[in-house]
């Protein structure tokens, strides 16, 4: 076992789950999006994009230019979120909720891509 290839493989499917869990729930409701959860997926995506950055090969500048999509939607999301809550301090409504869900929504797509890629690869591989 490759504690290299676990380590890659787990931040993955962290980023993953965790993206999953913050756009679980009704899309304008602000009680099922919380923002420490936001946080901790931003931080984990820019994580798995960093140990994504020594892969050389076709697939790896695939898995980085989604990895870049996932932290670049999270990223604009969160700085909706602050610019909102604490310079305009509109709050959040429904609108604003809505945008953020869907900003983290296509960064699940990303991970999704990401984490169908590297089980392929993984599948693909020989011993």
């Amino acid at each position: 076992m490759n504690l290299e290839k676990v380590v890659f493989g787990f931040f993955i499917v962290l980023a993953f789950t965790l993206n999953f869990g913050f756009f679980l729930g009704e899309m304008d409701n602000p009680q099922y999006h919380q923002v420490y959860e936001l946080f901790v997926v931003v931080v984990v995506n820019l994580i798995a994009t960093v140990l994504k950055l020594g892969d050389r090969t076709q697939i790896g500048a695939i898995l980085l230019s989604t990895s870049l999509v996932a932290d670049l939607e999270l990223i604009s999301a969160a700085i909706y979120w602050t610019v909102v809550v604490h310079i305009t301090e509109s709050g959040l409504t429904p609108d604003v909720t809505a945008t953020i869900v869907s900003l983290s929504g296509g960064a699940l797509m990303a991970n999704i891509v990401s984490v169908i890629m590297v089980v392929s690869e993984t599948l693909m591989l020989r011993r």
